[in-house]
């Protein structure tokens, strides 16, 4: 025989959504916080790396131009 059935209560339901997401919610934040870390670090990355080839480019790519006083 199957025990007698008990209603779940919205309570229940609940409590029990709350212990699940309960853990998940700090490992997000603390996941969350080095995510920003490691993209702002990539971001900061990127724009140093295209600055220096821009940089590099426009040396190679400029035109010396050499004026002489006779």
């Amino acid at each position: 025989m199957s025990p007698p059935e008990e209603k779940i209560t919205r309570e229940q339901i609940e409590a029990k959504f709350r212990d699940v997401t309960g853990g998940v919610t700090t490992e997000v934040e603390g996941v969350k916080s080095q995510a920003l870390a490691v993209g702002l670090a990539v971001a900061v990355l990127t724009v140093a790396v295209v600055y220096l080839v821009g940089r590099r480019r426009g040396r190679r790519r400029s035109t010396i131009v050499e004026v002489r006083r006779i």
